[in-house]
């Protein structure tokens, strides 16, 4: 979501109660609702407040005869604008009347009709992002209206919140939705500026690292009201030595997907890649009624999603760059690896990899491939097919903003 806030006060490592009271509260988030990262599609990217119930009935229909819902992906997401600029009397909030003529219950119904979840949108402060009525001081309030609705999941922003911590807003909203009983999946978006991934993994299932990204290969787009959007690169790159803080139930949350808005299906199919490569959840933020059969094909490979959802859950990183041609390796269950050949810059490359020269460790978990005591077959999960092993140098031309994603077997 946008970050339009003021200033932010900080206390980094308040989350306990004050002085003289001696009751603590029993909460935390729901345990074992993201053992895999959360795959879904988000109204925000493309649509921003502009939703209503037609195209949620649409995107759910097409999300399950596209193959997309078979593909893994399950959610369906609100983002800011679903609601009326007021609370009504009982300090409830009010679904827009006009964007759902229906009724918010009835959308959620039509989506569960369809086997999928469905999400929605708040934030911690006084008012959204895009200024509709925000969650502080009605928290319990608010979960007991989304338990009420039958909500899956909760995406949580950090807009207008001055004057509280983000460690104790998230650690209240989380008690508020565990207490009223309902698993819904929490999602932290306060854009990694308080260094989510240190205190995050009792209170969510997955927490935003950045501000907003921006349908780009590796830029920084400026808005007017001194803020920045950045592109699926910059993302990437943004915080180091986090991947540690990551893992089942607990994710670092890479931003939703631009696949299929504005970049080429060369970066979208790198930006595809790198998100798989880094266990991000896998949200898309396309119109799916306009969706290319490239793009379709790129959301749904599945080779490349199983090495998003698999099971040890462990981030990737980058293991090598020279002349921009970067190497990035994510260990995968079963000794397998994943290895993603990235070409960073404007102009083709050639690639010429020799494995006996390289032992890959991984020094936040401990897993290493060293090619000399152990031969990998190599699947090429953009062909889907075998390539041949570690035994030869691995040779392929490159060209600009692309990727070749291999599955080391050994």
């Amino acid at each position: 979501m946008k970050k339009i806030i003021g200033i932010v006060v900080l206390s980094i490592s308040f989350l306990g109660f004050s002085q003289g009271n001696t009751h603590t509260q029993s909460g935390g988030k729901f345990e074992g609702l993201a053992m895999t990262p959360p795959m879904g599609w988000n109204s925000w990217n493309t649509f921003a407040t502009n939703i209503d119930e037609k195209l949620v009935k649409e995107t759910a229909d097409i999300m399950v005869s596209s193959g997309m819902a078979a593909a893994g992906y399950n959610y369906i997401v609100l983002d800011d604008g679903w609601m009326t600029k007021e609370r009504d009397a009982n300090g409830d909030l009010v679904p827009d009347p006009v964007k759902f003529p229906n009724g918010m219950k009835a959308v959620i119904d039509y989506v569960h009709g369809k086997g999928l979840k469905f999400g929605l949108y708040n934030c911690a402060g006084t008012q959204t992002c895009a200024g509709y009525p925000g969650t502080r001081g009605y928290e319990y309030q608010d979960a007991r209206f989304y338990a009420k609705l039958g909500i899956d999941f909760l995406k949580y922003d950090w807009c207008n919140t001055k004057g509280i911590t983000a460690p104790e807003a998230y650690t209240t909203m989380s008690n508020a939705l565990k207490t009223a009983g309902r698993p819904i999946v929490f999602s932290l978006c306060e854009w990694g500026d308080n260094q989510p991934w240190e205190w995050g993994k009792p209170v969510g299932n997955l927490w935003r690292i950045s501000g907003d990204i921006y349908p780009c290969f590796d830029c920084e787009f400026k808005h007017p009201e001194n803020w920045s959007s950045w592109g699926f690169m910059k993302i990437v790159e943004m915080r180091k030595d986090i991947r540690k803080y990551s893992g089942p139930d607990h994710w670092n949350d890479f931003d939703m997907m631009e696949v299929g808005n504005e970049m080429n299906d060369t970066e979208d199919k790198s930006h595809f890649a790198m998100w798989c490569m880094m266990a991000s959840p896998l949200v898309a933020g396309n119109d799916f009624r306009k969706m290319s059969k490239e793009t379709l094909a790129i959301l749904t490979n599945k080779e490349l999603i199983a090495v998003d959802q698999d099971k040890l859950g462990i981030q990737g990183f980058k293991y090598s760059a020279e002349d921009g041609l970067e190497v990035w390796v994510k260990p995968l269950s079963d000794g397998n690896w994943a290895v993603t050949f990235l070409n960073r810059s404007d102009v083709a490359k050639k690639i010429n990899f020799d494995w006996k020269k390289h032992i890959i460790k991984d020094a936040d978990f401990g897993y290493e491939a060293d090619f000399n005591k152990t031969v990998f077959k190599l699947k090429d999960l953009w062909k889907n097919k075998e390539i041949g092993n570690t035994k030869k140098n691995f040779v392929s031309d490159l060209v600009a903003h692309d990727v070749i994603t291999l599955r080391l077997i050994p």
